[in-house]
């Protein structure tokens, strides 16, 4: 083992699946703006600095998107094929026909951080200062086709990543003519994402395959594996918490197996070689759920160290290294929380000098404390795509910074947790785990409150219809295997998190029709009628926050 300190930065990358099953179309635009803003730069990053190490993990159904999206990009720009996405096919030049699309579209293409994304471009910020005054109902008449081209295409500019606008001069060339675009304009910024996107997969491989990067996987669909397999599982970090109505989550150990099967299957043919590694959905572990994840070749999994304190105790503080539970072969990470945070939360409003060098004298006090003993290793997880429109330009000299300092550091050694078990460092013994999550070490993020156990109660109304349909017979193997994507879908840990009254309202409402979409489609999958309770809303309300600060809360995630 190296006389310097093991420092591992793992970067989750997750959107919830927005393609409505039954009209195809994205409800929600972020996946193509996250993969047009955030997954290139931060390979870009890594690619900068040949000596710069970290871990990637994707969901497959980020994986699933990101292809469909770019396959769908091309096939417009090849045969004239309608766009999925109302955002995107505004870049078109053909704006919607009624009113009320028309509003939503513009009050679509304001949703951007104003302080880091809008205020640098002056002639966007002059767009979305005129818009906010025309969306309303009674104003949208007066937004033009050629208003909201230009707004369209200065939206998806300001949606670009950093590294993009600094290498590509197609979008150079878009960002110097600064108004009157044309649809010729629109075709080109699409043609630069139809590159970006399909680029990102290969990108991402070339850097694991070169030993400059360690891939990992979540569940496929971004299931909370402790739920799946057991609701009480909430109880062992709140014994009082409320649960759903039904006792337990119809088969869900086998649906929790599945998850995991098919995250190897779509990791593996996708990048052509097996995770070693897996962050479980908003790092939320259980006994069960390790002991799964172990069953299909896993040979790492991460959580949060305030799930290790809990689990050891509360004067327990050594908490930078790998641990094993009994009997198993797993090694379990578990981040360290205020290092995380501090990415994620704090920094965005520092000078990018003044954090990257806070973060290293930061880890080089750690590196003091465990001087002489090489089973050190300190692991650093957040999301690696929302908090970033908080940063100026994207964090791009935050992030050149940190991968600068850390690589060259001659106390701190950036690598991966397969290169350490590689090495040889040995995990120290975890006696029991405590089930629970990144969010305050509980699982109360998606239990426990009324709104968020009567969507679970709804699923499992939802998963024991699945049940009755697939032991009567009436599918075919192609039906099955459909309705069982689908399934999937409405186990995504997403539509319990945004219940709430500590998000926004909006954005509630927004997560709350999409959920009820995906269960209306798999009754239609099942060849049922989706029952009248789907039609009303589930939550009662949100607060009063803006979206993108509750974004942020998901930067774990």
């Amino acid at each position: 083992m190296s006389a310097r300190l093991p420092v591992v930065l793992m970067w989750h990358m997750h959107q919830p699946h927005y393609r409505d099953a039954t009209t195809g179309e994205y409800v929600q635009p972020w996946t193509a703006l996250h993969a047009l803003k955030d997954y290139p730069d931060m390979v870009a990053h890594l690619e900068a600095n040949p000596a710069a190490r970290a871990v990637v993990n994707f969901t497959p159904v980020l994986l699933e998107q990101i292809a469909d999206i770019a396959s769908a990009i091309a096939r417009h720009l090849a045969e004239g094929a309608p766009l999925p996405d109302p955002v995107l096919a505004s870049l078109s030049g053909a704006a919607p026909a009624t009113p009320e699309r028309r509003l939503a579209l513009v009050r679509a293409l304001l949703r951007a951080q104003r302080a880091q994304m809008i205020e640098p471009l002056p002639a966007f910020r002059e767009l979305v200062d005129l818009a906010q005054t025309l969306a309303t109902p009674e104003r949208i008449a007066y937004a033009s086709d050629a208003f909201i081209l230009d707004l369209a295409v200065w939206y998806h500019l300001a949606w670009t990543g950093e590294t993009v606008r600094r290498s590509d001069a197609r979008v150079a060339t878009l960002m110097a003519k600064e108004r009157g675009y044309t649809p010729a304009d629109g075709r080109l910024l699409l043609a630069v994402m139809r590159d970006v996107l399909g680029g990102l997969v290969p990108r991402y491989r070339a850097l694991a395959e070169a030993g400059r990067c360690e891939l990992a996987v979540s569940p496929y669909a971004h299931p909370i594996l402790p739920l799946l397999c057991d609701f009480r599982s909430a109880r062992e970090s709140l014994p009082a918490s409320d649960l759903p109505r039904h006792a337990t989550y119809p088969g869900g150990r086998e649906r929790a197996d599945w998850h995991l099967a098919e995250a190897v299957r779509v990791f593996t043919r996708t990048f052509g070689m097996s995770p070693a590694g897996c962050w479980p959905s908003e790092g939320a572990v259980s006994r069960e759920a390790l002991e799964l994840i172990e069953h299909h070749g896993f040979r790492w999994a991460a959580s949060s160290a305030g799930v290790l304190r809990a689990s050891l105790g509360a004067a327990s503080t050594d908490t930078d290294r790998p641990w094993r539970l009994p009997g198993s072969a797993l090694d379990c990470w578990f981040r360290d929380d205020g290092l995380s945070d501090l990415i994620g939360f704090t920094y965005s409003t520092w000078h990018g000098d003044d954090a990257v060098a806070h973060f290293v004298r930061t880890l080089v006090e750690i590196a003091e404390r465990h001087a002489g003993d090489t089973g050190h290793a300190v692991f650093i997880a957040l999301d690696g795509e929302n908090a970033w429109e908080h940063y100026p330009q994207n964090g791009y000299h935050f992030l050149e910074g940190l991968y600068a300092a850390l690589a060259s550091h001659p106390a701190l050694e950036l690598t991966t947790p397969a290169a350490l078990a590689a090495r040889g460092l040995a995990p120290a013994t975890l006696p029991r785990l405590r089930a629970g999550s990144w969010v305050h070490a509980t699982l109360a993020t998606w239990i426990g409150d009324a709104d968020k156990d009567a969507g679970w109660d709804l699923l499992c109304d939802a998963k024991l219809a699945y049940d009755r349909v697939l032991a009567g017979g009436r599918l075919t193997a192609a039906q099955a295997d459909a309705a069982g994507r689908q399934l999937a879908l409405c186990e995504s840990s997403d539509w319990f998190w945004w219940f709430g009254d500590y998000n926004p309202a909006e954005a509630v409402a927004q997560f709350d029709e999409l959920y009820r979409r995906q269960l209306k489609a798999l009754y239609r999958a099942l060849a049922l009628d989706p029952p009248a309770v789907l039609e009303r809303p589930i939550s009662h309300g949100g607060g009063d926050m803006e979206q993108g600060g509750v974004m942020r809360r998901a930067t774990a995630g």
